[in-house]
């Protein structure tokens, strides 16, 4: 089987070498820059505890220089695939999967949702565009379980967590599912085939929505937003519109936001990838973990006054710093 992993940092590169190192599958990656020249000259490499797992890697920078691919893991970071989306399409044919491992609303999330209409979600697919070149019916949907950081280009230091759901994103289940998860358990990872992968992606979304841009607006780690009271108390709020949202959506959620503040809790004094993105001046995923459910909470009819506020003090903040487009010009 033929896979290749683009976008091999920390999350790519963590499924990457534990692919090829487990020699079920041909490996490659489409990188750039510094990754691309690490991982030609030293191969895939994943610090997990005292142990260094390696691999030799076949890594391009020219999609076309890989070839059709019979899966392809997409492990970007989301401001970057409607850019990427486009020069692709020489690894894909017609029997390619499509395994998105990447935070937040995938822009496949509303396809065929009653309620929701045809149109793309704007936040996550503006104009479209990913959709036109990454079609639906060959996505297996991929929730992450995982945290993995990349001290520098080509290694990955394993955090915590090896677990990976994925499913069909219609619901149901398939062989092809079955297969992909088979391919990834013989790698190590703990696999799970669920029915409900827009739930799981849901359930995830909805604890992330709050933690990773407070952290990115106030430089805190987890443990020092839940421990304030008021902070905690509009986490709690908009988490409340998410749950509607979700209920809306056929996602519902059967926990209070005071439950995921218990479990979230048990992290200790974690830094959230948001904040990670911060600190080495990158772009932050902000689309597609908070805009998404404004979004999709306007298409049902939901208020989302918390959401909103969240979202809008979070760009003023990212595009004071460079992480975050700039607003469109306006006239007059």
């Amino acid at each position: 089987m033929k896979v290749c992993i683009v976008g091999a940092g920390a999350i790519g590169g963590f499924i990457g070498t534990r692919l090829a190192v487990s020699g079920q599958a041909q490996v490659s990656a489409l990188a750039r820059g510094a990754t691309l020249q690490a991982l030609q000259q030293q191969g895939w490499r994943l610090r997990m505890g005292d142990q260094l797992l390696q691999a030799p890697a076949r890594a391009e920078a020219r999609p076309d220089a890989l070839g059709v691919q019979d899966l392809l893991v997409i492990a970007v970071k989301s401001p970057a695939l409607p850019a990427l989306a486009p020069t692709l399409a020489p690894l894909i044919g017609r029997h390619t999967l499509l395994l998105p491992a990447m935070n937040g609303v995938p822009w496949w999330f509303a396809m065929g949702v009653p309620g929701l209409g045809a149109a793309p979600l704007h936040s996550v697919d503006p104009g479209g565009g990913i959709a036109a070149v990454l079609p639906a019916a060959q996505v297996i949907g991929c929730v992450v379980h995982a945290s993995a950081a990349s001290p520098e280009p080509g290694l990955v230091q394993h955090q915590r967590g090896q677990g990976l759901i994925v499913g069909e994103p219609a619901g149901g289940t398939s062989e092809r599912a079955r297969h992909v998860a088979e391919l990834l358990a013989q790698a190590g990872f703990e696999l799970s085939v669920s029915e409900h992968i827009r739930h799981d992606l849901w359930y995830k979304l909805w604890g992330n929505l709050t933690m990773n841009p407070v952290s990115a607006l106030t430089g805190a780690t987890i443990d020092r937003i839940l421990a304030d009271p008021d902070v905690r108390n509009f986490c709690s709020a908009a988490m409340a519109e998410a749950a509607t949202v979700g209920a809306r959506i056929g996602c519902p959620i059967s926990e209070s936001p005071e439950d995921r503040h218990a479990v979230t809790a048990r992290l200790g004094a974690f830094r959230t990838s948001m904040l990670q993105d911060v600190d080495a001046g990158r772009a932050i995923e902000l689309d597609s973990i908070v805009a998404a459910v404004q979004e999709l909470g306007q298409r049902t009819g939901v208020a989302t006054p918390q959401v909103s506020a969240l979202l809008g003090l979070t760009r003023l903040f990212a595009r004071g710093r460079g992480l975050y487009p700039p607003a469109a010009a306006q006239t007059v």
